[in-house]
C-alpha cells in the first residue's frame, strides 16, 4: 500500500503535498481524499490505497467527472472506478535557461483571456486545463498580430516548489523559440520568490523532455499517471 508518509519527499506525491501546504485553501475533500475544484483542475490524491480512501476520493467525485493522480506506484482501482488512462511521466526540474526573441515580448494572461487560453490548449493538448485554470499562478503568452499564439504558466505549488505548465504553441508558429522564452520567463519570476521551477511531462513526449534537457532541467524521477472515472451504476 502506497502510503504519504511525513517524510517523503514533496515532489513524490505532488498533488497531496500542494493540497495540504501552499493550496490548502483550494482543496476539496477530507482527510483521506483531496481534490481541486473541478473547474481549476482534476487533479486528485489520496493519504493512502486503501478502500476507505477510494471511497473517500468516490464521495467527492460527481458524474462523469475525473480524478488524475500523480502517484509514485502504479494504482489499482476497486471496482467501482473505471481506468480512463495509466501512462508514466517524467518529472523535471532545473531553472530553464533565459531567451529572448527581438521583436517578441511576452503578456500577462487573466480571466479576459480564457476563451483564448482554452482554445489554445484545446487545440495543442498539453495537458488538463479549465475555465479556472489561471487562478492557479502566473500565465504568461505571446501574442502575434493580437493572436494567442504560445503560452506557459503556474499550477501545482507543493512546498517551496512551483511547476509549470501548459507550455504549448500554435502549429503554425513553432520553431522560433516561443516555447524557451516562456519557459525563462516562467521560471524567473518563480526563482525570484525563492521557490524551485519543475514540471511533468508524459515519459513518451521525447521531443518535450529533448527541449526540457535543452533548457537545463533534468529528470528528478518517474511518476505514473492514472486518469479514474467512477463507474455508472445501471
Amino acid at each position: 500500500m502506497s502510503v504519504v508518509e511525513p517524510s517523503m519527499h514533496p515532489l513524490d506525491r505532488p498533488i497531496w503535498s500542494a493540497l495540504t501546504s501552499r493550496q490548502r485553501a483550494l482543496a476539496e475533500g477530507g482527510a483521506l481524499a483531496l481534490r481541486y475544484p473541478a473547474a481549476v483542475a482534476p487533479f486528485a490524491d489520496m493519504v493512502d490505497m486503501s478502500p476507505e480512501s477510494f471511497a473517500a476520493l468516490g464521495a467527492i467525485m460527481s458524474g462523469s467527472e475525473i480524478a488524475v493522480l500523480f502517484t509514485p506506484d502504479a494504482v489499482t482501482a476497486p471496482a467501482e472506478f473505471k481506468i480512463v488512462l495509466a501512462e508514466t511521466g517524467e518529472q523535471m526540474i532545473g531553472t530553464p535557461a533565459e531567451s529572448a526573441i527581438t521583436g517578441v515580448e511576452t503578456v500577462r494572461l487573466g480571466a479576459n483571456d480564457v476563451r483564448e487560453m482554452m482554445a489554445l490548449t484545446e487545440l495543442t493538448k498539453p495537458g488538463p486545463f479549465g475555465a479556472r485554470t489561471h487562478e492557479l499562478g502566473t500565465f504568461l503568452g505571446i501574442r502575434i498580430d493580437g493572436d494567442l499564439v504560445a503560452m506557459a504558466g503556474e499550477r501545482m505549488k507543493p512546498a517551496n516548489y512551483t511547476e509549470m505548465t501548459a507550455v504549448c504553441v500554435h502549429p503554425s508558429h513553432r520553431g522560433r523559440g516561443y516555447a524557451q522564452l516562456l519557459l525563462g520567463a516562467i521560471s524567473r519570476q518563480i526563482v525570484a520568490r525563492g521557490e524551485i521551477p519543475f514540471l511533468h511531462v508524459f515519459s513518451s513526449n521525447a521531443s518535450a523532455i529533448a527541449l526540457y534537457r535543452r533548457q537545463g532541467m533534468e529528470i528528478r524521477r518517474s511518476l505514473h499517471v492514472t486518469v479514474l472515472q467512477k463507474r455508472m451504476c445501471p
